[in-house]
């Protein structure tokens, strides 16, 4: 005589399981994963300043702009050259140790964000308004697409999250007046 298992009951198959998961606000992720590309950026300069510790930066300037083959007499590779020699030891741990921090915080933000975290949103507002003044100074300093489009992109996240952050609050008063 066969025996035969019980027929496995399958309460939810794998494409049920899949279409449950709790979707990811999609700007919140954008703004999560524009914090945490600013984040490598961040890495990357901190790294660059360890890489310069114990060098000529103006030798090293020189030479990368031998190798990518810009003109020597330019104006931008004698400011650029002049300014390098500007700096030394203390000042590249100190441009090291600010990158590290801020690449942790902006890191922070992003995971918090992509979680959709509240002390993330309110973090990412509070560090984002931080910025807007000098963004702003900046600008009428002297006006470049790229210090425009900083300021546009920051703006967006700020009014974004402010109102983001303002329908929450708005929607836990109107839970606890109704309970």
């Amino acid at each position: 005589m066969i025996v035969e298992a019980p027929p496995r009951i399958m309460i939810r198959s794998p494409l049920q399981i899949f279409a449950s998961r709790r979707h990811h606000n999609q700007w919140l992720v954008l703004i999560a994963s524009y914090k945490l590309l600013q984040a490598l950026l961040f890495v990357s300069i901190g790294l660059g300043a360890r890489h310069l510790l114990h060098k000529d930066v103006g030798d090293e300037l020189a030479a990368l702009a031998d190798h990518l083959r810009f003109n020597p007499e330019s104006r931008l590779v004698n400011f650029l050259l002049d300014k390098a020699e500007l700096l030394n030891d203390p000042i590249l741990r100190r441009i090291g140790l600010v990158a590290f921090g801020y690449s942790a915080i902006s890191m922070i933000e992003g995971i918090g964000l992509y979680f959709e975290k509240v002390w993330a949103e309110y973090m990412t507002l509070a560090i984002t308004a931080s910025f807007l003044p000098w963004e702003i100074f900046e600008i009428a300093r002297r006006l470049t697409l790229i210090r425009v489009s900083l300021l546009g992109a920051n703006l967006l996240v700020f009014f974004y999250l402010l109102q983001l952050v303002a329908d929450r609050a708005k929607s836990r008063r109107k839970e606890r007046h109704t309970s």
